[in-house]
């Protein structure tokens, strides 16, 4: 059965998602009403004149400390518009969470609404980190210079998943989507200055072709990412 996802940004640079969400597949999904997104300042909600969202570490140290009022004024305040969603979910967008996964992304696009912050900075002050986010999740163990780009990249995989968005096909046939890479893809023209097209491809021989794919997948994933085969194997042995 179609839902539709809610998901609700907290940025103090709201202006970065403007193009990523007016383009491609995920203005169609807007656009047919599978999802529904909204950026909130997060500076729209201090209590003082400057609009200040950061402030000077305690205990010194360089750089700012996101400040906790305006998170927690934020949050309260999409709650309250949005009223109780049994599958809500709030997520800080940290190089400390738990690593985004497709496991993850498949578990967090089954939710009703998700309310997605974004650190900037030094960071977040702990207490956002501890009494408000319900969940941390990061992309990668890099550091970027906020949590917006992580951001996009969470809601780019979830809307992928959104019912009525992709065709199931697609999804079926993408890397991790049976826990390993996916398979070399060719398309026209079948030979282009001395490289070809693999012969099994254009057989016609479809049998021949799904065991050609599973095969190259294989060693695809063997070559660059040789742990997802042992994670498949205890899946299976669990199973």
């Amino acid at each position: 059965m179609n839902h539709s996802v809610f998901i609700d940004i907290v940025s103090a640079f709201p202006e970065m998602f403007t193009s990523v969400f007016g383009e491609s597949m995920i203005k169609r999904a807007l656009e047919k009403g599978l999802v529904k997104i909204t950026v909130q300042d997060l500076r729209d909600f201090t209590d003082d004149r400057h609009r200040r969202v950061d402030d000077y570490p305690f205990g010194g140290g360089p750089g700012m400390v996101m400040k906790p009022e305006p998170f927690f004024q934020a949050v309260s305040y999409l709650r309250s518009q949005l009223g109780k969603r049994q599958k809500s979910r709030v997520i800080l967008m940290s190089p400390q969470g738990t690593l985004l996964t497709q496991n993850k992304v498949e578990e967090i696009s089954d939710l009703e609404h998700i309310i997605i912050l974004c650190g900037h900075y030094e960071g977040v002050d702990e207490r956002v980190r501890e009494f408000l986010a319900e969940e941390e999740i990061s992309v990668g163990d890099y550091i970027l210079t906020g949590g917006e780009l992580p951001a996009m990249v969470l809601i780019d995989a979830v809307i992928r998943l959104v019912p009525g968005v992709l065709s199931k096909n697609s999804l079926m046939e993408e890397s991790f989507a049976d826990g390993i890479l996916e398979y070399p893809q060719y398309t026209r023209p079948r030979q282009y200055e001395g490289m070809d097209v693999p012969e099994v491809l254009v057989s016609g021989d479809h049998g021949r072709i799904k065991e050609w794919r599973h095969k190259h997948a294989l060693q695809r994933t063997l070559k660059n990412r040789p742990e997802l085969l042992g994670h498949k194997r205890d899946k299976n042995e669990q199973s």
